[in-house]
């Protein structure tokens, strides 16, 4: 899948620093007027252990090839090489009753060709036996229009939610009751048995699919639990003589060193959140851990938060980040990477693979690679991460048990795992018109691109691998032996197993508090409102009241 070009799911984390809800969209009406009015609780919290019972019952299927290179969980296997044999898993069309079906999914980039437009959609319709109808939707802005859908209950029979929305919007658990159908009866135990490509999912990534106590999505599963990666452009770097930083003042130096304004060259992007990571900044469900008394505490609370900014407002300072970045005027960053004008960018793993595939084309010795995460203060790193799923479809609410085994069957079929010929169906289209195939495996063409945008892939999910690239043959090795180190260091998660509905005053004050730390970092107002601004979100930002909440969740779960 490729929300910005070839790549893995993990391209769903180029984007937790672009998206959410401005303040206007979180706070009023909003999810909480659609939904009925006032809403029976403002949080709540699940404790997922106890709905073990109530899971689909893993199973593998047969006949997939053995992975090359196996991961370190929640990192997936990966594989070097395409299988020379492709298999039909799915015996028979799965759309019966010729009644159209529509789903909204998100998409980065160019919107891509619609119904009767695309050769794509209709080859994969074609074998659906059904047609889905795609409302495909800017990334960018995609919480704003889930905000509008939820609140209007005007929901498509098919939508995805990307998980790193659900924090944004306001009383979803709610919205979840009134307009999405409970799966649970569905998909359950062994009733899963009835859509076997459902029932490869992790365990993992089904838990997470509970809202209310009930299983009312399903998963698309994580391929990789990390957010971020600090990518550079080792090619340059070489040329320079310089090698990747190994500490903040090492980053600081070598980011002095590459900027030249007079060449039209600077050293970063926004890199906040690597700089927040290599500072031992807590990460947990947007930046919470526990004191050694216990007591939940936020990042902005923490001495290594304070550290993270000041080291950030620096680098701001000494003008080493792309002005037009600084102002906000929309440049995109991947492309002054992909043109040498910035030499470091904090982005998803996702990143990776596409652009070095693209760009190694265009400039001879491109050499993307990601700089090993390290620690300000010494000892072990901290890295971020989970294993939550990208992204969660939810079935409309009232639609009736055929059509919602209509709907479980086109999702089962477009969920089909790495080494099927369903899978590369969807990820690739039609041999000949979206991709050619070589011994090394499927190559996309221009058509290829245009036309597929993860459509399927974002409703749906698939057991999750780290598959090769024929453009990049050392990427599963160079990804899996980063990732396998990198994963030694994951956070540890005090509320792992508790699921939390936040509070709806600190979900509408997550936003608007992060615009704030942006003008200090960015030195549009002083260092020295810090502390205001964390007081401010501590109070009507909602942030003693999370705290409380979060408290009384490990009380409440014995913990």
């Amino acid at each position: 899948m490729e929300p910005s070009g070839p790549g893995s799911a993990t391209n769903r984390r180029n984007f937790l620093s672009l998206v959410g809800l401005s303040a206007a969209a979180t706070v009023g009406s909003g999810l909480l007027a659609g939904c009925g009015g006032e809403a029976a609780s403002t949080s709540d919290a699940q404790d997922l252990d106890k709905l073990a019972d109530l899971l689909p019952r893993q199973k593998d299927l047969p006949g997939l090839p053995k992975p090359d290179m196996v991961g370190t969980r929640p990192v997936p296997d990966g594989y070097t090489r395409f299988p020379a044999e492709l298999f039909d898993a799915v015996g028979e069309k799965p759309g019966r009753s010729g009644q159209r079906i529509n789903g909204m999914t998100p998409a980065w980039g160019p919107a891509p060709p619609s119904l009767g437009q695309s050769q794509y959609l209709a080859a994969v319709n074609d074998e659906l036996g059904i047609d889905v109808n795609f409302s495909v939707q800017d990334g960018l802005k995609y919480a704003e229009k889930l905000n509008a859908l939820l609140g209007a209950r005007d929901v498509p029979d098919l939508l995805c939610v990307p998980q790193w929305e659900v924090a944004k919007l306001p009383r979803f658990a709610d919205a979840v009751a009134a307009l999405f159908e409970d799966l649970t009866d569905y998909l359950s135990g062994d009733r899963v048995d009835a859509y076997p490509m459902l029932a490869t999912f992790p365990a993992g990534a089904w838990r997470e699919a509970f809202w209310n106590e009930r299983l009312m999505s399903i998963p698309n599963p994580t391929d990789g639990p990390f957010p971020w990666a600090l990518f550079g452009r080792k090619d340059l770097l070489d040329a320079a003589g310089l090698a990747y930083p190994k500490t903040m003042e090492e980053l600081f130096e070598v980011g002095r060193q590459v900027t030249d304004p007079n060449k039209g060259v600077w050293a970063f992007d926004d890199i906040f959140s690597m700089v927040q990571m290599f500072y031992k900044v807590p990460g947990t469900d947007d930046g919470w851990r526990l004191k050694s008394d216990g007591t939940p505490e936020f990042k902005y609370e923490t001495p290594e938060f304070k550290q993270a900014v000041e080291f950030m407002a620096k680098v701001y300072q000494a003008g080493l980040v792309h002005p037009d970045l600084v102002a906000s005027k929309g440049e995109d960053a991947k492309q002054l990477l992909q043109s040498g004008k910035i030499l470091f960018k904090q982005d998803g793993p996702g990143m990776w693979q596409p652009m070095q595939a693209e760009q190694q084309k265009v400039t001879p010795g491109f050499n993307l690679q990601p700089v090993p995460v390290f620690s300000a203060s010494g000892g072990d790193p901290l890295v971020w991460g989970d294993d939550k799923p990208i992204s969660y479809t939810f079935v409309k609410k009232g639609l009736g048990k055929e059509r919602v085994e209509e709907l479980l069957r086109v999702i089962n079929w477009c969920s089909a795992p790495f080494g099927t010929a369903e899978f590369n169906l969807r990820e690739y289209g039609v041999e000949g018109k979206h991709h050619t195939r070589s011994a090394a495996g499927p190559a996309k063409t221009e058509l290829g691109f245009k036309e597929i945008a993860n459509q399927y892939f974002f409703v749906s999910g698939r057991s999750p691998v780290i598959q090769p690239f024929p453009q990049t043959p050392t990427y599963v090795r160079d990804y899996l032996a980063y990732s396998n180190e990198m994963v030694k260091f994951l956070e540890k998660d005090p509320w792992n197993g508790l699921k939390l509905e936040m509070p709806a005053r600190y979900k509408a004050g997550l936003v608007p508090t992060e615009d704030k730390i942006t003008d200090i970092l960015r030195g549009r107002r002083p260092l020295t409102d810090l502390d205001a601004v964390i007081q401010e979100w501590r109070g009507s930002g909602g942030g003693d009241e999370a705290r409380e909440f979060r408290a009384k969740a490990l009380a409440d779960a014995g913990r």
